[in-house]
């Protein structure tokens, strides 16, 4: 992907997702980060972080984002709360693309405890380097964005 500015990516972590935000945002220095917290490994609550990544994508501070918790499960689910998110959690770069690929992803949720440094490194590189196929994903993608009530 060439780009005359830099990516702007939200990323957004717990107080177990902390330390791999970091490595990430060293990894990554060409994205412009808008790092929603935490910001220390003292203990926090997840929901909270994956809220403010949902605010920041529906406000439109940010496109994409990254999400970290332990397992990955928690802030996913926290995010995928908000209508304008999907929140794929991914393990292996071909999650990571397909996610892209196929569902439009537009929030990566990490689990920090799942996986190693260099598999999530693979991750952010497949998720923010692979683009949305659209054809026949597209009526899927707009079923998911279509309000049903519960």
């Amino acid at each position: 992907m060439i780009a005359k500015d830099p990516m702007k990516i939200a990323i957004a972590s717990d107080h177990a997702g902390y330390e791999l935000k970091e490595k990430l945002k060293k990894a990554f220095q060409d994205v412009e980060w808008l790092d929603l917290g935490t910001h220390s490994e003292a203990s926090v609550d997840y929901p909270d972080f994956g809220y403010a990544m949902g605010q920041a994508i529906t406000d439109g501070s940010a496109k994409t984002g990254i999400v970290i918790c332990g397992s990955g499960i928690g802030i996913s689910i926290a995010a995928n709360r908000y209508p304008a998110v999907r929140a794929a959690l991914c393990t292996d770069a071909t999650m990571a693309r397909l996610s892209r690929q196929h569902n439009d992803a537009n929030v990566l949720a990490l689990g920090s405890r799942i996986i190693g440094t260099e598999v999530a490194r693979e991750c952010v590189s497949a998720f923010l380097h692979t683009a949305f196929d659209g054809a026949r994903h597209r009526r899927r993608i707009d079923m998911l964005s279509a309000s049903h009530g519960a």
